[in-house]
């Protein structure tokens, strides 16, 4: 015979308190006193007992599910995004955030227009309950398309125009600037840059911060080589720079996996790191750890910055944020062998 599945009952007989009270802890009601929610999550292990997600659904018109959508353009958009540690640090954020609130996220990718179209609908239609948005477009018109739909939404990183949207970013001018007073404190004169794409703010801003270090140290502005933040267009961004630059002594790459692109050649071309060559990267991702030599880098703290995006759009959702927030954190330097 088959055991009947436990109840609200059940669980409110076996923590001792009313089934109502049950009810507001499972469906995530605020005002409940930690220790009664203690008390009932407690029984709930020992029952055995799992919520009826569709009947919560109806008490609190939330799905318990965030959609985590990733904004870029082209056919191998996914592919690059699956090659770079950032968005797995995004990942591990959001969902540190939301497993203990036993929330689920949903990864979209929205690479063309009929993709953003789809996740647009996908959340409108009740299949999450917010979106969280990672965009690598500096002007994605999917921020607009959810305000428009009124779904709540949170971005990580600043949106390239105004809009009435709340994001949590990282202060990229002083994380350049960071990276230039290393290399100078190493001695460097020759340097060089790797810089993401100019039409990204973020990519501006670092070059920006790096410039004005070298300025006040009364340096001229470096060369600069374009990357497109893979580890191949730092490897090219980094032979060109020697073709024409054969002097460089010291590099500054707008991402770590540039950064690792750059001591590939370096070695492939006999330079020692840092002895000939001194090389600081941004990110410290697990690529920083793992390069030869460990890098040098200016740490974002990604993880910490997701979590604080899902925190925003819960507070949102459970209508506790009413109103657009920003937040930015401190860059930090982390020193390694590279620099």
């Amino acid at each position: 015979m088959n055991r009947q599945a436990p109840t609200l009952e059940d669980v409110a007989r076996e923590a001792g308190v009313s089934r109502a009270t049950v009810s507001r802890v499972v469906n995530g009601v605020r005002n409940v006193d930690p220790s009664i929610q203690d008390l009932v999550r407690s029984a709930i292990e020992r029952t055995g007992y799992t919520p009826n997600r569709a009947a919560r659904t109806l008490v609190t018109r939330r799905t318990g599910t965030v959609a985590l959508i990733v904004s870029g353009a082209g056919d191998a958009f996914a592919g690059r995004v699956f090659a770079d540690p950032f968005f797995g640090r995004v990942v591990n954020g959001v969902v540190g955030y939301l497993r203990a609130r036993a929330m689920q996220p949903v990864l979209l990718f929205a690479e063309s227009e009929t993709a953003r179209k789809q996740v647009v609908d996908y959340v409108r239609q009740g299949s999450a309950d917010g979106a969280l948005v990672v965009s690598v477009q500096p002007d994605d018109p999917l921020p607009d398309m959810l305000l428009s739909a009124r779904v709540p939404t949170v971005l990580f990183a600043r949106p390239a125009r105004s809009v009435p949207v709340g994001y949590v970013d990282l202060d990229h001018y002083a994380g350049g600037r960071l990276a230039g007073e290393r290399l100078l404190a190493r001695g460097c004169r020759r340097i060089a840059v790797i810089s993401a794409p100019p039409e990204l703010r973020a990519g501006r801003e670092r070059l920006a911060g790096f410039r004005d270090a070298l300025a006040r140290a009364g340096h001229d502005s470096p060369p600069v080589a374009e990357g497109v933040f893979t580890l191949d267009s730092g490897a090219t961004a980094m032979a060109a720079l020697l073709r024409h630059h054969p002097a460089v002594d010291g590099v500054f790459a707008a991402n770590d996996l540039m950064a690792q692109g750059a001591c590939q050649v370096l070695r492939e071309l006999g330079r020692r790191i840092p002895e000939d060559v001194a090389v600081v990267g941004f990110d410290d991702s697990s690529i920083a750890v793992t390069c030869r030599p460990p890098l040098t880098t200016v740490r974002q703290p990604v993880e910490e910055m997701a979590a604080a995006m899902a925190r925003m759009l819960d507070e949102q959702v459970q209508g506790t944020l009413t109103e657009p927030r920003t937040l930015v954190f401190e860059p930090e330097l982390v020193v390694r062998e590279s620099a």
